[in-house]
């Protein structure tokens, strides 16, 4: 069982509006977005477009609604040549604004030859690295983990639809590859599904080393659908795919039970990525919000 004094249940802004897809949601304003997830019952959330770009303005509507920043989104491009500095530069600069806003977790994907953003369908279309790519991310992950540790932050990596680290294998990899001590697992549950692995078992593998989870559901139907016609990412998306825990396909009680036996302690983040129009961001948010404390007890 999880432990609800070490949890803090947090929710995305993707069950609102999305950062891949900013026409989804386009009309669904900052505020009420914050207002929605508050009324929900969720204590934090990551940073979505829609939000202002003054951070102590962020800081001041959330504080007024009882919400804190979970964590930002931090792209990597180690794969790409002449881009590693550059990565390294963006990531500092990330970190700092994050930190400042109050959160000591750094979320990064690897979007170096990613497809998701590109239209293309995403399983068949996926980037395969080859060994230089491998070696310049892993090192590259592995610096960015001693700066993060240093600064007294966490650094999770993202394994992401469309992504070179997509696949339980790539996962496997990159964790067998890069210092435990430095770099940490996000478990993202509708990603790994969609990829056709087993979330339970990458959340009981790996259980010790995961400091960061988005918790996403999965409709069979819809990510069959979209795998038989070769949708997109986007388009996956847009037809349903995503929805919140306890919504679809995915079974959650031994992944919060794998996690509640190796004494997890962070953020659970509600992301389902979903149109506003089709599903009710509010309604949606407040169905998992009864879902976690039902089945997770926190």
């Amino acid at each position: 069982m999880l432990d609800k004094n070490k949890v803090s249940v947090g929710i995305t802004p993707t069950c609102w509006t999305n950062d891949d897809s900013p026409l989804l949601g386009n009309d669904i304003s900052f505020g009420q977005i914050v207002s929605e997830m508050a009324l929900a019952g969720y204590v934090g959330c990551s940073i979505g477009h829609k939000f202002p770009s003054d951070d102590d303005e962020i800081l001041l509507e959330l504080g007024r609604r009882g919400l804190r920043v979970s964590e930002p989104w931090a792209s990597t491009f180690f794969t790409v040549n002449k881009m590693h500095d550059r990565t390294i530069e963006m990531f500092e600069t990330t970190m700092k604004r994050i930190k400042y806003l109050g959160s000591d977790i750094m979320v990064v994907a690897e979007l170096g030859h990613a497809v998701h953003q590109q239209g293309y369908p995403p399983v068949a279309n996926k980037p395969v690295f080859s060994e230089d790519q491998w070696k310049a991310l892993t090192e590259g992950l592995n610096t960015l983990g001693k700066i993060a540790n240093d600064a007294g932050m966490t650094l999770c990596y993202h394994h992401h639809m469309g992504t070179g680290v997509m696949f339980r294998p790539e996962v496997d990899r990159l964790m067998n590859e890069t210092d435990e001590n430095g770099v940490h697992l996000l478990l993202d549950t509708g990603h790994l599904y969609w990829a056709g692995d087993d979330p339970v078992k990458l959340a009981q593998d790996y259980a010790t080393r995961i400091r960061h989870v988005h918790l996403k559901d999965i409709r069979q139907d819809k990510m069959e659908e979209a795998n038989a016609k070769n949708l997109s990412f986007i388009e996956g998306v847009e037809e349903g795919v995503f929805t919140v825990p306890g919504d679809g396909a995915i079974d959650f009680k031994p992944i919060f039970d794998a996690l509640g036996n190796a004494d997890y302690a962070g953020w659970l983040m509600v992301e389902a990525e979903q149109d506003a129009a089709k599903a009710n961001p509010l309604e949606y948010a407040m169905k998992a919000r009864k879902f976690l404390r039902d089945v997770a007890g926190v």
